[in-house]
């Protein structure tokens, strides 16, 4: 049934009477946001759908700590909003704290998300306890000084596809996948000064927070089997962070002019059974940068991680004023690695990290076809 508001009293009484196969419309230009629903479900075949009646002039949800929040609420599809002003989270959706029951289905696309930017750790988009979710084409602007665009905990088997992150390089992180998430892929997604670390794979959480829930005996680690591919990079101090991991691919991306570090390999979750962040690959990407932004090495790694487990293999590398120091330190030796030729990007000062058509490296990075 389509159901079409225009107040948000209106909206709410049909979020929390919604059953599958429900649409719900919002045929007005602005609704206050503090919207709060707890346990309403659609089915894989009969998604409960939320959007804007015309898409092409999205409703706007304004201000309240919280735009809308779902907790324990599966097989919602919203798309074709626009939020501003939140001071917490633009989204939050969860498992209602049940973290063996995780929740599935959800679908956020084409949403736009003007965080207000508070000094704390505050997020754009909260994702808790979920499985089988996509985030696609999402536009994230600021988030909390010490927070996320994207903060994921506990969550499996998602997609993060054709998204676009901006902050500030000193602003928090921009996507973050923590609490024992597995399975999760971020796909060409664009992230302009997206925080100190754009993508944080791993993390530090609470061990009450893990979903599932840490088991005694077992090996445990912040995220596993977590995939960058095809995105794109301009500043941040470390566009990638590996923290606390046991298995992450990064892969044809490119990256532009981070201000410090690649990358990081880190341990923040320290106690009996978490494993010292291992495993990762870093293959086939592109990475200019200035040697007046960059650290010595290009790398940053902390203690109780285990830097010679991670693989590096056919990384471009171009340092722009310095062709000649090129080549990082990297902690383990690099395979068929490709050091000091220009890449020759379109026009990447203007924001073209593009291939130009006769560029040596248009089988590396973003823009490659090699796959």
């Amino acid at each position: 049934m389509v159901r079409v508001v225009r107040t948000q009293a209106d909206l709410h009484d049909a979020m929390r009477k919604a059953q599958p196969g429900d649409w719900i419309q919002i045929d007005a230009p602005e609704l206050a946001g503090g919207l709060y629903v707890e346990g309403v479900s659609g089915t894989s075949n009969q998604p409960i759908r939320l959007s804007t009646r015309n898409s092409q002039r999205p409703a706007v949800i304004r201000g309240g700590s919280r735009g809308i929040q779902l907790s324990r609420c599966a097989h919602w599809h919203i798309s074709d909003l626009r939020f501003e002003g939140q001071t917490v989270h633009c989204l939050n959706l969860d498992d209602g704290g049940v973290r063996t029951r995780p929740v599935n289905g959800i679908v956020l696309s084409r949403l736009e998300l003007h965080h207000a930017g508070t000094q704390g750790n505050t997020e754009a988009i909260k994702l808790s306890g979920l499985t089988e979710f996509t985030l696609e084409a999402c536009r994230i602007h600021n988030w909390g000084r010490e927070g996320q665009g994207v903060d994921i905990v506990g969550c499996h088997h998602g997609q993060i596809r054709d998204c676009w992150l901006r902050a500030r390089d000193d602003w928090g992180v921009g996507i973050q996948t923590k609490g024992g998430s597995s399975q999760i892929q971020i796909v060409r997604c664009r992230f302009e000064y997206a925080g100190r670390r754009a993508i944080n794979i791993g993390g530090r959480t609470g061990v009450e927070y893990f979903r599932p829930p840490l088991e005694s005996g077992k090996s445990h680690a912040e995220a596993r089997a977590i995939t960058v591919e095809r995105c794109e990079f301009i500043g941040s101090e470390a566009p990638i962070a590996f923290v606390g991991i046991d298995g992450a691919l990064v892969q044809y991306n490119t990256f532009y002019m981070p201000t410090r570090w690649i990358l990081r390999i880190l341990q923040e979750t320290v106690g009996a059974g978490f494993v010292p962040s291992r495993s990762g690959v870093f293959r086939r990407n592109i990475v200019v940068f200035h040697s007046a932004r960059w650290a010595s090495s290009g790398v940053n790694i902390g203690a109780n991680t285990a830097p010679e487990t991670f693989r590096f293999q056919e990384n471009w590398w171009y340092c722009a004023d310095n062709p000649s120091g090129s080549q990082p330190r990297l902690p383990a030796p690099e395979t068929g690695g490709v050091y000091g030729r220009d890449p020759r990007l379109r026009d990447p000062e203007s924001g073209d990290l593009r291939c130009a058509p006769d560029s040596p490296a248009r089988d590396y990075g973003a823009c490659s076809n090699s796959r």
